[in-house]
């Protein structure tokens, strides 16, 4: 059905459960390849937490972790990528230029003041992306 499913992560409860059902898609044809994505917001906020680049890198790394452990369990090929910009601009622009036939994103992330000031990732992504969107609750 779908081969290549791009599975947007950033360690959050929704997340997890997005995992659960790209999982879910991605067993029906054991060709599909998930390509796990975190998005390294690079606003000054991100920057200034995160100095220490190889402390970051390891922090990103333990976010994306239970995701990845899952998949990976569920014998699923799958691919992680560490993207940088803001998140839904940056994953629909991945999405759309490397023609994924479907997105799976959880309905809220870890900052829930942002996406009530700026509007959710999975919002902006389900508006742009040229391909299938499945939002997890």
């Amino acid at each position: 059905m779908f081969k290549k499913i791009l599975l947007a992560t950033d360690g959050s409860e929704h997340a997890l459960r997005a995992t659960e059902k790209a999982i879910e898609i991605a067993k029906c044809d054991p060709n599909t390849v998930v390509h796990i994505v975190y998005v390294i917001d690079s606003s000054k906020s991100d920057v200034l937490n995160n100095w220490n680049t190889i402390g970051a890198q390891e922090k990103r790394k333990e976010k994306i972790k239970p995701t990845e452990e899952k998949v990976k369990a569920a014998e699923i090929k799958y691919e992680v990528e560490f993207l940088r910009g803001e998140p839904g601009p940056t994953i629909v622009k991945h999405a759309n230029d490397n023609q994924f036939e479907m997105v799976v994103l959880g309905s809220r992330g870890r900052n829930r003041l942002q996406e009530l000031v700026l509007g959710s990732v999975s919002h902006k992504v389900a508006k742009r992306a040229n391909c299938a969107v499945l939002i997890i609750k």
